[in-house]
């Protein structure tokens, strides 16, 4: 892995790999897992709305893509009703852009030296086979809803890899992607006011220190907040697989504390 990329070749990934590609001149990324013979299982937004943000159509743009006819494998795109998470082929999901592959349990320093979030974690990855079941199993069973900043791609594959969940999930979602986007003006709003006391350098430093750290915190290997779920578990733990407000409750009463 390098500090400023972590491209491979396609000969190097293998099953269980976290991998991801970028889109639209470097403005976001399509994360999934590598399942081997050519297949990745990621996760994407159902539709999207005539009023949805520049990113919720560029999922949308995505599962369009994918879903289309691909000439060299008959169950490329396949995923259930109403379910965002695909088996898409190779090829169709790199979309002749470039392979990375997500690197788990990297040192701290080597975390905070990657100027942008996405790319690798401070958290140990779980077994390939582990990754690939908890892969498989939620394209059979969903992933909810996707939302950009909450549940999106990248939390889908960071699941999968660690089975780790924010044990507040109604909040800014865990991605590092999602720390970038809200982490940067973030930080440069609360550096605002040192502009009055110290020179403008000073507080590009500044900033810039408050957006890695803020980067660091929100990472699965050191944050707190984190436990461990089962993907049978998955649905009931997070409400996607609850029909009613009922059903919502006895949900949330019978899976509270759940997590192992």
């Amino acid at each position: 892995m390098g500090l400023l990329t972590n491209i491979v070749e396609r000969s190097e990934i293998k099953p269980g790999d976290h991998i991801y590609t970028y889109r639209t001149a470097f403005a976001y990324t399509n994360h999934g897992i590598f399942v081997g013979g050519s297949k990745v299982v990621h996760f994407n937004c159902v539709e999207a709305s005539a009023s949805a943000s520049a990113s919720s159509d560029a999922a949308a743009e995505e599962t369009s893509d994918i879903s289309s006819s691909c000439p060299t494998f008959p169950d490329c795109g396949f995923k259930l009703p109403n379910s965002g998470v695909v088996l898409s082929c190779l090829d169709c999901f790199l979309r002749n852009d470039s392979l990375h592959r997500f690197e788990y349990g990297v040192s701290s320093p080597v975390f905070l030296a990657k100027v942008r979030g996405g790319t690798c974690s401070t958290a140990v990855s779980d077994p390939p086979e582990t990754v690939l079941h908890r892969a498989m199993y939620l394209l059979q069973k969903g992933f909810g809803n996707y939302i950009v900043f909450k549940n999106n791609c990248e939390d889908f594959a960071l699941y999968c890899k660690t089975g780790l969940l924010t044990v507040d999930r109604l909040g800014v979602g865990s991605s590092g992607q999602t720390s970038s986007i809200v982490g940067a003006p973030l930080a440069a709003l609360l550096s605002s006011p040192l502009k009055l006391l110290i020179p403008p350098v000073g507080v590009a430093t500044v900033t810039t220190g408050m957006y890695f750290m803020n980067r660091y915190k929100t990472d699965f290997g050191v944050r707190k907040d984190v436990v461990k779920v089962a993907v049978e578990e998955l649905a009931a733990k997070l409400g996607f697989g609850c029909r009613n407000e009922r059903s919502i409750v006895e949900c949330e009463a019978s899976n509270s504390g759940t997590g192992r």
